[in-house]
């Protein structure tokens, strides 16, 4: 029996797609300089048992199998391969639970960031991982990935939200791990190990995530800076005086700039870098103020506190506009995601402005700055080849320079195709031999999401 056949047996005709044209559009992911390969078909369960179902016949036939959620990512990790399965769960988008007592949500894979987060803001409770995609990305893709975003610096990322799962394994057993209690230590920790995995290991078909009462309305501070070091400064007195700002964002002078050209903010061209704080705390106003208090002794020219939610949403439009006002710089971005210690962070900003001066590219960088976490994105002429190869050049220096500045070549956007050869030079031979133990044990055969991570 061929493999349409053998799906066929398990799963309704709806959810078997194999239209080239269509099974085409399910290759790959956001990212740039990352190969896809052309899909034998694309299928999209609605229940844990015809998963079960795609696993099994996928392990009798060899035949490779790529999860897919939203394709938001960044890291090629969604990518198709030649040949394979592609097992999309977009249709298993049910939210199951809300348990306001015990503070837990319980989902499929498919559901989507923002609609959770509402969902669970009508019980007064609070989902707090927020990737900037949040209103199209996926849970399934957002544990897959261990995603972050702008709240990272007081509320942590999804792989602290997780608390169990359910995962469909490589040979279609079900597997369940972890815990719906506040507590658990009985055994290893498998689910956090599923988290992050990028699907490599098994697929994600229910999760338990952790909640929190829903915090006060945030209010915002802007504040400008004549160099990204004094804005860094800033950012180290901060953290460093015991704050717990809700969010802590650096733009420097090519974002504010490429979004000043875009949306004629009225930002002045001597700013150098803009750093925006906020607190979601009983009394924002008072952390605003001793925040405000630390920019202007580290050099900022300019602090603006916002007293309104209107004015902090105002305030914030920048940040929201960066990467759609650097896509306009060039025709294409690579968006890079390294990490570094804070200490170290205004190294890491000159070090980016320098690689940029090197290969006579634009490169702005955005940084969730409480946590370490830039983003630097490469603006390039895809049509260019020459320019296009300084483009990857330069990704390269400045995954480079995170690892110098003992960072790590990515906070939340995750391995994939993109970084896989990066990933030795970190992790060294004795982790990247464990890893790929780990990897053996639970795909065997090699079947999952092969050619990523690893």
């Amino acid at each position: 029996m061929d493999l349409i056949a053998r799906l066929r047996a398990g799963l309704p005709g709806e959810a078997i797609l194999t239209d080239p044209d269509v099974t085409g559009s399910y290759a790959n992911d956001m990212a740039s300089f990352c190969e896809a390969g052309t899909p034998a078909v694309v299928v999209l369960p609605r229940t844990v048992e015809q998963v079960q179902h795609v696993m099994r016949t996928a392990t009798e036939l060899r035949v490779p199998v790529v999860p897919q959620g939203a394709r938001t990512g960044l890291s090629g990790a969604a990518n198709a391969s030649d040949g394979c399965i592609v097992l999309s769960l977009v249709k298993m988008d049910r939210i199951i639970e809300i348990n306001p007592v015990d503070r837990i949500a319980v989902v499929e894979p498919g559901v989507v960031n923002a609609v959770l987060s509402r969902a669970v803001n009508e019980h007064g409770l609070y989902y707090p991982p927020d990737p900037s995609s949040w209103e199209q990305c996926s849970i399934g893709g957002n544990i897959g990935t261990a995603s972050g975003g702008l709240c990272c610096v007081k509320y942590g990322v999804t792989a602290e939200y997780v608390l169990g799962l359910d995962v469909v394994l490589a040979d279609g057993r079900l597997l369940s791990c972890g815990r719906r209690t506040a507590k658990g230590v009985a055994g290893y920790d498998l689910t956090r190990l599923f988290v992050g995995s990028e699907g490599s290991l098994g697929i994600v078909v229910r999760a338990v995530l952790a909640l929190r009462p829903e915090p006060p309305q945030q209010l915002v501070l802007a504040a400008e800076f004549p160099s990204t070091a004094a804005a860094c400064e800033a950012v180290c007195e901060i953290m460093a005086r015991g704050h717990a700002p809700s969010l802590l964002e650096l733009m420097d002078r090519t974002s504010v700039r490429a979004v000043n050209a875009m949306a004629q903010m009225g930002l002045p061209d001597t700013t150098e870098a803009l750093l925006l704080a906020a607190f979601d705390t009983p009394d924002p106003a008072a952390d605003l103020a001793a925040v405000g208090a630390l920019c202007t002794a580290a050099g900022a020219t300019q602090v603006v506190p916002a007293e309104t939610a209107a004015e902090s949403d105002l305030l914030l439009q920048a940040r929201r506009l960066t990467l759609t006002a650097l896509e306009r710089v060039k025709s294409a971005t690579m968006i890079d995601d390294v990490c570094v210690p804070r200490s170290r962070l205004a190294e890491m900003l000159d070090g980016t402005a320098a690689i940029a001066d090197k290969y006579d590219l634009t490169i702005g960088v955005v940084a969730h700055a409480g946590d370490g976490n830039t983003h630097p994105t490469v603006c390039f002429d895809a049509d260019d080849p020459d320019e296009s190869r300084r483009a990857r050049e330069s990704f390269d220096a400045i995954m480079a320079l995170g690892l110098r500045l003992g960072g790590t070549i990515t906070g939340e956007h995750g391995v994939g195709v993109l970084k896989k050869e990066w990933l030795a030079r970190e992790l060294g031979p004795v982790g990247l031999e464990l890893q790929r133990g780990i990897k053996d044990v639970f795909d065997p055969l090699g079947i999952l999401n092969p050619g990523k991570v690893f």
